[in-house]
């Protein structure tokens, strides 16, 4: 029974480990730390025996987690899209003034708006996914989330009359 857990550990792994990095590598701004970073989430998903039971969310909570940390430890900004030298489709579309119009865009909310969203429409993350990471109700969440959009609409068409 724990071989059938262990792979189902080891496929929720490998399925997000590009995402993990990414992930990390937005707060950290350094691909090596945010890859350290994501090693320490799996040691301690596959220390937790299995006892978890959304092993993603589990991963998704402990980097952003350990992001945190290493914020408040270094005082790392969160990195501007257009820093990202990822090679994934993280950057497929979006052109430099698009990502410039973006960053500037979600400066301009208060920062657990801008995780929110970012969390959402970059990491692709659900609403139950990000209230499991960030420790809140869905409910709140999709409040916060929906009142980041309204200030961001009315921001871009204030911007563009």
């Amino acid at each position: 029974m724990f071989g059938s857990r262990r792979s189902n550990i080891d496929e929720v792994i490998a399925a997000n480990l590009d995402g993990l990095v990414r992930f990390a590598y937005f707060r950290t701004g350094e691909r090596a730390e945010a890859e350290d970073i994501v090693y320490e989430a799996v040691l301690r998903l596959l220390e937790s025996h299995g006892k978890i039971s959304n092993a993603k969310c589990y991963l998704f909570r402990i980097v952003y987690n350990l992001c945190q940390d290493q914020w408040r430890h270094r005082r790392i900004e969160t990195v501007p899209l257009d820093a990202i030298d990822v090679p994934d489709q993280a950057d497929e579309e979006l052109d430099k003034a698009e990502i410039d119009r973006i960053n500037h865009l979600l400066d301009g909310l208060p920062p657990i708006g801008a995780e929110i969203v970012r969390m959402n429409v970059v990491d692709e993350l659900s609403f139950v996914e990000i209230g499991h990471i960030l420790g809140l109700p869905q409910s709140t969440v999709k409040s916060r989330f929906y009142a980041a959009m309204r200030k961001l609409r009315a921001e871009y068409y204030n911007n563009n009359q």
